[in-house]
């Protein structure tokens, strides 16, 4: 069994705006719905389980119903961190789920998530055990105590920026989230942060500049960008 565990639960603060970021409308749907389409569609996935704000859970299953999203079959309360929501889900799915249940962490507010992405992060995890969407960096890279100097720089060729999904076994997410807990892990939102602080391999599965995670209003302008550019499918 494959489940998609989506995470919407964060008040997006960063974006400015009275409502949360995941639920915003771009052409008349919220952001999370094309997320939940992105799973929906994809033959790999059969159930999904998300994560939100409690008092949007109503909202959730709304939507779901009208955009016609058969595969949610859970909505979960979110926690006081990204961490706490994700265990929280990871609770919910151990308590319904079998244990050996693939599952593929993701966020919510990444609309972009395409079939290659999804397909690759299971065949890595079938190949590993765990798979984590991630892109080279191809900037270059400064070091600085202060902000606003530096004298060292990082070997770019040597730096990956991860994205989502993030794809485990749901036993041994669990086992993950529980030893953070026991040892303290507070701050790691990502799991696969959390099973590095654990002494575990990560293993890099295809991301995509595309996979953009909708933080600040320039992002909402991309978004709207890429969307028209896949309508038109003139760059196929």
């Amino acid at each position: 069994m494959k489940v998609a565990l989506l995470t919407a639960a964060g008040q997006g603060t960063r974006m400015g705006q009275e409502v949360p970021k995941q639920f915003l409308h771009i052409y008349d749907k919220p952001i999370i719905i094309y997320t939940l389409e992105r799973f929906e569609k994809n033959p790999q996935i059969d159930a999904i389980a998300l994560v939100t704000l409690p008092h949007w859970i109503d909202f959730v299953w709304s939507y779901a119903k009208q955009f016609r999203i058969s595969k949610l079959k859970w909505v979960i309360e979110g926690g006081n961190s990204g961490q706490e929501s994700i265990h929280n889900g990871l609770r919910v799915l151990q308590e319904n789920c079998p244990e050996d249940t693939v599952v593929l962490i993701h966020d919510g507010n990444r609309p972009m998530v395409d079939n290659d992405i999804i397909s690759d992060s299971l065949s890595v995890y079938k190949k590993y055990g765990s798979a984590v969407a991630a892109i080279p960096c191809t900037e270059a890279v400064f070091k600085s105590e202060n902000g606003d100097e530096s004298k060292e720089t990082i070997p770019r060729e040597m730096l990956f920026r991860t994205q989502t999904p993030h794809t485990y076994c749901l036993r041994k997410a669990v086992w993950g989230y529980e030893q953070a807990k026991e040892k303290g892990i507070t701050n790691s939102t990502a799991i696969c942060t959390i099973m590095n602080a654990l002494g575990e391999d990560v293993y890099f599965s295809r991301g995509s500049e595309k996979n953009i995670k909708l933080t600040t209003l320039d992002d909402i302008e991309i978004f709207k960008a890429l969307l028209a550019t896949e309508k038109s499918g003139w760059l196929r």
